[in-house]
C-alpha cells in the first residue's frame, strides 16, 4: 500500500483536526472521516454516553475497530480522537497505512477550542478543564511524535494555512 493514498491527523482536542481535516479533504478530493463522528453514526450513542456506560477502555476499544475499518480505505483523510494514538496497534495501522500529520497546538489555544463543548468531552467533565489538557498532553506527547510523519504547529495560523501546508508536505513526500 502506498503511504501517500491516506492523510491521518492525529493530536490533542482542540488541535483542529476535524476543522483542517473538513477543509483537506475537498482540496485533495478526498474522503473525510471523523473517529468519533462515525463512532457515534454507527452506534447510535454519543462518545459521551459511551464513556459513561463502558468507561474509557470500552471506548478506545470501539475506537480502535472504527480506525483499523478507515484505515483500510483508500483516499481518505481522517481526524482521530486525541486518545487514540495510545494503543501500540492503533499506531501501527495509522502509520502503515498513510501519512501521519500532528496537529500539535499550545495549551491555550486547546483550552478555547473545547470552552463551548465541555460537556461533549468526557475527559474534561470532571476538574480543571486546563489541568487536564495539560497532564493529557505530558501523557501523550511521545506517541503523537513517535507515530507522526510530520509535526504542523496550528498555533497562530488559519486552517488554509495548516491545509496549504499539509498540503505541500504531501505531494513532496510523495515523490520521495
Amino acid at each position: 500500500m502506498n503511504k501517500h493514498q491516506n492523510i491521518f491527523l492525529v493530536g490533542p482536542m482542540g488541535s483542529g483536526k476535524t476543522s483542517v481535516g473538513r477543509r483537506l479533504s475537498k482540496a485533495l478530493s478526498f474522503h473525510f472521516y471523523d473517529s468519533d463522528s462515525e463512532l457515534e453514526k454507527r452506534t447510535g450513542a454519543t462518545v459521551t454516553w459511551i464513556f459513561d456506560v463502558e468507561g474509557e477502555a470500552g471506548f478506545r476499544l470501539r475506537e480502535k475497530k472504527i480506525i483499523e475499518e478507515l484505515a483500510q480505505k483508500t483516499g481518505i483523510v481522517l481526524a482521530t480522537g486525541g486518545g487514540a494514538i495510545l494503543d501500540l496497534d492503533t499506531r501501527k495501522v495509522l502509520s502503515e497505512r498513510g501519512l501521519v500529520i500532528y496537529l500539535k497546538a499550545s495549551l491555550e489555544r486547546q483550552c478555547r477550542r473545547t470552552e463551548r463543548h465541555i460537556k461533549k468531552r468526557p475527559l474534561l467533565k470532571n476538574g480543571d478543564p486546563k489541568e487536564i489538557l495539560k497532564k493529557l498532553q505530558e501523557d501523550r506527547e511521545k506517541f503523537y511524535s513517535e507515530v507522526s510523519d510530520t509535526v504542523v504547529t496550528t498555533d497562530g495560523k488559519t486552517t488554509h494555512d495548516i491545509c496549504k501546508h499539509i498540503i505541500q508536505y504531501f505531494h513532496e513526500s510523495s515523490h520521495t
